[in-house]
């Protein structure tokens, strides 16, 4: 049986702010299953794995014995989740929620256990709810204190619009744990606001306050800027296993152990063996591609993480032959056999002359997934998969 101090441990990886420990650790020690809350808006179709932090961290709750209640914010998707943002949000229709909740159910089993989540929706309790306890519940909280949110003020003293069906949001998500009963609530750091509205929430209706958990928000690819869609520097959970891969390989280096924290399921002692290899000489690529495969068969399969390099066009390994490689004629009239110099720079494989010798001559050739060898010549009229180094690989047909 874990230990609460072992619980503590695995429940504190990689989080930011834990409010209070204390109130977890008594939790704790009660001894039963906590109810464990996150909330999703449905505001895209699909995921990527900055989203996956906080699910994660419901697995890691999962694996501990723990109840995790996913809900599905299709009520408060139709009013927008104003946290960071400078403007008023637009709304969700009906038909769009309904449509990104049905993905995202799909994509979250990749991570969690089905039979340890009870996936629930705010509208079935908020669309019950009357005009007059709407009243009520705003009546929890004063404007003054809502300004006091960091996003509110700001747009505040910009004099920039806010509208009033903005106050309800968070007013709302803290009703959810009311609802639900939560024991622990997680979010993003951006959350902190709504999370602790909870709190307020829960002890103003009489039970007791709910722990708060913040996960750190993920940077992206480019080492700077939280993983986006719209800034391109993410990895899908529905990427290509090929697609995973390639995007794996390009974290820079000095993230990836904070990559392992927040998205691996290896134990911290796991993820410090391999961090002390790389400080001892071993090659980072050698870690990403062991995140790779873990992540690529959470989200695909085995099989999918074992040929993950070959697939999508992705050009990383000596020899291997990617699935989609483009087709290039090059015209040989008049030839029996056709100097390889020549060929890659005319079938675009090397920039110049130059850049194929050079590549020719450092014996980084590959003829159909085998080294060119002794050979410098192929035969006028075949059809070759030739590789120059590790990102120019293409189908060459030599048409005499």
């Amino acid at each position: 049986m874990t230990s609460i101090e072992e619980s503590l441990a695995l429940i504190k990886r990689g989080v930011d702010e834990l409010i209070p420990e204390e109130g977890l650790q008594e939790k704790l020690r009660q001894n039963r299953p906590l109810r464990i809350k996150a909330g999703f808006d449905p505001t895209a179709p699909d995921l990527h794995l900055g989203h996956t932090v906080l699910i994660n961290k419901l697995r890691q709750f999962q694996d501990l014995g723990h109840e995790v209640l996913f809900l599905i914010g299709d009520f408060t998707g139709m009013i927008g989740d104003p946290s960071g943002k400078s403007a008023t949000r637009p709304p969700l229709t009906r038909e769009e929620v309904v449509h990104n909740a049905e993905t995202y159910k799909d994509q979250v089993f990749k991570i969690l256990h089905p039979e340890k989540t009870t996936v629930v929706f705010n509208s079935e309790w908020m669309g019950e709810m009357s005009a007059e306890d709407m009243i009520k519940l705003a009546g929890n909280y004063t404007v003054a204190r809502m300004l006091e949110r960091d996003d509110f003020h700001k747009r505040y003293e910009a004099e920039q619009s806010i509208a009033i069906h903005e106050f309800l949001y968070p007013l709302i998500q803290g009703y959810d744990s009311v609802a639900l009963k939560a024991d622990v609530e997680l979010g993003g750091t951006d959350q902190k606001f709504n999370l602790l509205m909870g709190r307020r929430l829960q002890q103003n209706y009489g039970q007791e306050p709910q722990v708060v958990l913040t996960m750190p928000i993920l940077e992206g690819l480019d080492g700077v800027q939280k993983m986006s869609k719209s800034l391109g520097n993410y990895i899908g959970v529905t990427d290509s296993p090929g697609e995973m891969y390639t995007k794996l390989l390009s974290v820079p280096d000095e993230l990836i152990w904070r990559y392992f924290e927040l998205l691996s399921l290896k134990s911290m002692d796991e993820v410090a063996e391999l961090r002390k290899e790389v400080e001892g000489g071993v090659n980072p690529q050698e870690a990403k591609k062991a995140l790779a495969q873990e992540l690529i068969t959470r989200f695909h399969d085995e099989e999918a993480a074992r040929t993950a390099h070959k697939s999508a066009g992705n050009k990383v390994e000596l020899g291997e032959i990617p699935e989609n490689i483009p087709d290039v004629t090059v015209e040989v009239s008049g030839q029996e056999w056709v100097h390889v110099i020549s060929i890659l720079k005319q079938a675009g494989l090397a920039k110049s002359g130059g850049a194929a010798k050079d590549v020719f001559k450092s014996g980084r050739v590959y003829v159909d997934g085998e080294p060119l060898g002794d050979r410098s010549e192929l035969e006028a009229g075949g059809t070759y998969v030739i590789q120059a180094g590790r990102k120019n690989i293409a189908r060459v047909h030599l048409k005499s």
